[in-house]
């Protein structure tokens, strides 16, 4: 729903968290007015206006920010939000989902710093950035190399929003004179939610109609899955998990993005809230022990092993020999056991794909082929 057309300085006062701009506002800012909103299907944690001297507010939770075209001069008004100019470039990125979204745009080059080591990327076109130093690891998001930012002339952080858990990093960073954004694509409610993320770093870099491009071509993969109404009784039922190092079961808590996804997919995510005693964290996952994972998903129709974490395992008689109990599972039984490709989760434009993968795997039609889970021997 597009909001209506109000003076800027109108709009400023939600921006400002309720306060008023100065009585010294220009004129030129009272002339700037909203002209439109970008049309979301799914997130619900950013929201961008666009004002009619062609630069946007974007709002991302008590954040905001202006982003101000190429060549223009920054406005007088700009009380309460951080100023990035377009197309931004040489960009710290220690949100490591928003990664894939730079690449499918083909804007990697933008992006020229990170918190997530090379060992830990599994993204082909990330991985050359490394080899090709366009790419420079600079410490943890806890800890990033401060000199490295100034010296490289950062025009815009963003972080996850683990930086919530070290404030006194994201406040040293803006001490600095670089903004920062705190990506929320992690509190979307819906997986499709997060890749549509892809179209505010479409505006960000100056790629903003190649960003609705690609995000509706990803989603016409979902949208002819959208009429399939598979009846709850009918559905296969699923457990998603790896089994830690310490011998405990993992598994995502119900209502997770990974369990949401089997359910628009036509499956039924085996494990409930009733079940499990779930633990008052932001986590999406939790570990049970293999009893408890063993009383609740033996019947499970299908297993699917996340290879993420601990790594991957091609074989059922691997993953039994990791957890002997399995072998009485309904879904090791009949060989209904799948297993995660290495860089699913870094894949954020692959949203679309995965839960089509996960449909074909409940309706039994793998003749496709499937993407980012492959099927144990």
């Amino acid at each position: 729903m597009k909001r209506s057309v109000i003076p800027i300085a109108a709009a400023l006062i939600f921006v400002s968290c309720g306060k008023a701009p100065p009585p010294d506002v220009g004129d030129d800012a009272a002339e700037a007015v909203i002209t439109g909103s970008m049309a979301l299907e799914y997130a619900e944690q950013f929201s961008v206006d666009y004002r009619s001297d062609g630069c946007s507010v974007i709002r991302i939770g008590e954040d905001s920010f202006m982003f101000v075209p190429e060549g223009a001069e920054i406005p007088d008004d700009t009380q309460g939000m951080r100023v990035i100019e377009q197309p931004a470039g040489n960009i710290y990125l220690a949100a490591s989902s928003a990664m894939d979204l730079f690449d499918g745009l083909g804007e990697l080059d933008r992006v020229t710093m990170t918190s997530t080591e090379p060992r830990n990327w599994s993204l082909p076109n990330v991985l050359n950035a490394f080899s090709e130093d366009k790419l420079t690891y600079i410490g943890k998001y806890s800890a990033p190399d401060y000199e490295a930012l100034v010296e490289s002339d950062c025009p815009l952080a963003i972080e996850s929003t683990m930086i919530y858990h070290s404030p006194e990093v994201k406040e040293k960073i803006e001490q600095l004179g670089i903004p920062v954004m705190v990506e929320r694509s992690s509190y979307e409610t819906h997986p499709l939610g997060r890749m549509e993320w892809i179209k505010l770093y479409g505006l960000l870099v100056g790629r903003a109609d190649e960003a609705e491009r690609i995000f509706a071509e990803k989603t016409a993969v979902f949208d002819a899955l959208s009429a399939v109404d598979i009846p709850e009784d009918e559905r296969r039922t699923a457990a998603f998990f790896y089994i830690s190092s310490n011998g405990s079961i993992n598994v995502r808590k119900p209502g997770d993005y990974i369990s949401k996804m089997i359910e628009l997919a036509g499956g039924r995510y085996i494990l409930t809230a009733d079940d499990l005693s779930i633990d008052e964290n932001a986590l999406s996952t939790m570990n049970i022990q293999p009893e408890v994972f063993y009383e609740l998903a033996r019947d499970a129709d299908i297993l699917i092993y996340n290879s993420t974490i601990e790594g991957g395992i091609e074989s059922t008689s691997q993953l039994t020999e990791k957890c002997g109990i399995l072998a009485d599972f309904k879904a090791v039984k009949e060989g209904k056991v799948w297993c995660t490709e290495q860089d699913m989760f870094q894949q954020t434009t692959g949203a679309a794909d995965m839960i089509a993968d996960l449909n074909r795997i409940f309706t039994g039609d793998t003749s496709e082929g499937t993407v980012y889970l492959h099927q144990m021997e």
